[in-house]
């Protein structure tokens, strides 16, 4: 927070006291503490600010908030905006199961709220309680304001002479004008009439993914009106939906959405957390994202977002953030969780004063305690149930999935999402690894579960800059990561697949730089991965050179056809279908600027147009032919009497794979996916039958000859895609004899019809 910010903050504190009546307490004039309003007694259920008629028909708002070990709970509400609101306290006197409840006659919706907490300070054994910090409703349906983090948000004195013991010095300033407020939320309306939304409910193997920024894919889109840029208003208008309904996907993939906090750091050096990774709300839309306002309006814009994404047959995924929250480790501000139980909600290490941290990012949620577990399915089932979003992709799922320490796949968190009327019947994505020790868990998680699979993008990754000691992981990944999920009944589905992700180069950089530079970060470019597995084509980042111009778009087009060829549900990244570029930043997490915000003006220019079409002929190939959508792992045994299996490999020679091939760091692979007995019936119940393809990929530096293989596989074969082509307005059309030899371009794939 700037200086200037902060003493305008103190400045309308001061005036706001002034304002109230004055007390002599020792000789010395001060300002009478805040008013005190009475509560009735409530009810402890539903957990959160819910808006109601009481008792003798009053209309008035129930509180209720878990805090376990708390000695006492008041309850702030504030009568405006902004630093200079006069607050009101509540003391709520209703304990019951550890929840603290009251109903406020008169507390109507759009009213800002927040706790202040009574309890021990000692940090020791992990007490954190401190009244003077204002604290964020873990229910609040909307938040007002933003965290600015000075000194007087922190629990502990930060600037403490002794550091090394800073955190176990209480702060005893208040924190209330530096901190947004929970909103009460009106829940009735037709804002929660879901009668009339229709949602897509795409089956898994049909899905494409498309992973978004609300900020960042709309801000610059040239036909939505510039005041809802940025927003989910902007998502929701026609021109966003069109764009994605043109390139033909089935689901967005939305980066955190929940209420976060930007850490001090950045503060400290300008910049923001734009992905949001650092949540403090979990019911909360983030009101940055709003264009009608921040006191309930954020829950409605959402809502008429889903509504439009729907009518579209666009499904609504939520990038989600359970893991940890924005109040980090010991030395992190004190915003909600931490001051309402520390001990209850987080994990701590045997020194209780410590955090465990398998995040990274300072602390992690005591998902095993079970009012932890219960915030969580809370959230979950009221963004699906209430707000209608489709499914979750889980971060740092594995973390969410530790029972006492280990990873547990019989774990608490994952056996309530099993059994959940709701939760089991929406998209649960998995990234499944954390950073704490036995985190990588990728194809472990149950059935229900589909996950990111990180070794399907390094395999295509190495396979294209030819870096593959062998062909044998390029085979698994192309045909479904069987040796990953084919068990307890999972599908080729479970496999989401991808080449590139908002954390990383995208596809473009890929293409273009061998080394990360994120000096823009501020952290002298030691942020960010070193594992890019990139190759960019002989010269670092953007250059006018011609020749290694076109074999970077040539190599983009065979990134984004192998992943559209896949079996699995590819996730796409905003932009990447034109060619959007990070000027070589891997890890613009906190780059709310051009640098991470979608050029729309690549969709017309002719150098990047071509990518945008393919990508969308792809699509819309894969929509046509469910052979390339496969809902049962193959089996590569025959089918029939000729001797035709459902997936064949095949040589450059035109030969079969042996298993002396497979060993081999071949640079060109042809895989058959046969269309005739696919597993499984139409809506009708009608057998499956589709067209037969031939996919040949060749990453070598030099054309090849490739000989297409005879019966029974084809008599001919029609070119349908060739990635060796800059124009990709239309299909090829060139047919071939089975058996003749055809040459492959240098870096390129073909994707032919058998017939």
């Amino acid at each position: 927070m700037s200086s200037a910010a902060e003493q305008e903050a103190v400045a309308g504190k001061r005036a706001a006291d002034e304002a109230r009546p004055s007390v002599v307490v020792n000789g010395a004039r001060r300002a009478a503490p805040p008013p005190t309003v009475p509560a009735w007694p409530g009810t402890p259920v539903p957990l959160g600010a819910r808006f109601r008629t009481g008792p003798g028909q009053v209309a008035g708002t129930n509180f209720a908030l878990w805090a376990g070990g708390a000695e006492a709970v008041e309850l702030c509400l504030f009568d405006g905006p902004g630093p200079g609101a006069r607050e009101s306290r509540v003391r709520l006197t209703e304990l019951t199961h550890e929840i603290w409840h009251g109903f406020v006659p008169g507390v109507l919706p759009g009213q800002r709220y927040g706790y202040r907490v009574h309890g021990r300070w000692d940090p020791w054994t992990g007490a954190r309680w401190n009244p003077a910090k204002l604290l964020l409703d873990p229910y609040a349906r909307a938040v007002d304001g933003d965290f600015a983090l000075p000194p007087q948000v922190y629990g502990h004195v930060r600037d403490w002479p002794e550091q090394r013991v800073a955190d176990t010095v209480r702060d005893e300033r208040d924190s209330a004008p530096f901190v947004p407020k929970g909103v009460v939320v009106h829940d009735g309306g037709p804002d929660d009439e879901w009668t009339y939304d229709r949602r897509p409910k795409t089956p898994w193997a049909d899905s494409v993914i498309y992973e978004l920024h609300v900020r960042g894919f709309t801000k610059r889109h040239p036909g939505i009106p510039e005041e809802l840029r940025g927003t989910y208003a902007g998502l929701a208008h026609p021109a966003a939906v069109e764009h994605l309904t043109r390139l033909g996907v089935t689901a967005v993939e939305l980066l955190p959405v929940h209420q976060f906090a930007h850490e001090s750091h950045l503060l400290e050096r300008g910049l923001r957390n734009y992905w949001g990774y650092n949540s403090v709300g979990y019911f909360a839309p983030h009101a940055a994202y709003a264009a009608s306002g921040t006191t309930g309006e954020q829950v409605g814009e959402f809502r008429r977002m889903v509504r439009a994404l729907h009518a579209a047959g666009i499904e609504v995924i939520l990038d989600v953030v359970y893991n940890h929250t924005a109040e980090a480790g010991e030395l992190g501000p004190t915003l909600s969780l931490k001051g309402i139980d520390n001990r209850g909600y987080y994990r701590l290490q045997s020194d209780a004063r410590r955090y465990a941290d398998y995040t990274g990012c300072g602390n992690t949620l005591h998902v095993v305690q079970p009012h932890v577990l219960r915030l969580i399915t809370d959230s979950l089932r009221y963004w699906v149930t209430e707000m209608g979003v489709d499914g979750f992709r889980f971060d740092l799922a594995a973390a969410l999935a530790r029972s006492m320490h280990d990873v547990d796949m019989l774990s608490p968190f994952l056996a309530v999402i099993a059994q959940d009327p709701v939760l089991r019947r929406v998209k649960l994505i998995a990234e499944p690894w954390d950073v704490g020790s036995g985190g990588y868990q990728v194809g472990a998680f149950p059935p229900l579960w589909t996950e990111w699979n990180d070794r399907y993008r390094g395999a295509v990754r190495d396979f294209w800059r030819h870096a593959l000691p062998d062909v044998r992981e390029m085979g698994y990944r192309l045909s479904g990561s069987s040796d990953l999920y084919a068990w307890g009944g999972r599908r080729p589905y479970a496999s989401v697949n991808f080449v590139t992700a908002h954390d990383g180069f995208t596809l473009r950089d890929l293409v273009s730089y061998e080394r990360k530079h994120n000096e823009a970060n501020g952290e002298g470019n030691r942020d960010g991965s070193d594992d890019n597995r990139s190759w960019n084509c002989g010269t670092e980042g953007e250059t006018d050179d011609a020749a290694v111009g076109a074999l970077r778009r040539r190599q983009l087009r065979n990134l984004m056809t192998t992943l559209l060829l896949s079996t699995g549900v590819p996730m796409l990244v905003a932009g990447d279908e034109m060619g959007r570029t990070q000027r070589g930043s891997n890890n613009a997490y906190c780059q709310d600027n051009e640098i991470s915000w979608v050029d729309w003006s690549l969709l017309e220019d002719p150098e990047w147009r071509p990518l945008f079409e393919l990508t969308s002929r792809l699509l819309a190939l894969r929509h046509r032919h469910p052979v390339l959508r496969r809902r049962a792992f193959f089996s590569g045994r025959p089918h029939s009497a000729d001797g035709l299996r459902d997936l064949a490999w095949f040589t450059a020679r035109g030969t079969e794979m042996t298993e002396r091939d497979w060993y081999s760091p071949a640079a060109t692979l042809g895989m058959y996916l046969s269309g005739r007995d696919i597993p499984g019936r139409d809506e009708r119940g009608e057998a499956i039958c589709d067209d037969s393809f031939l996919a040949v990929l060749h990453a070598g530096a030099a054309p090849a000859e490739f000989v297409l293989p005879g019966p029974p596989w084809a008599e001919r074969y029609e070119v349908l895609v060739d990635t060796g082509r800059e124009d990709q307005a239309s299909e090829p059309g060139t047919a071939h004899p089975a058996g003749a030899p055809v040459t492959v371009p240098a870096r390129t794939v073909l994707l032919l019809r058998a017939g």
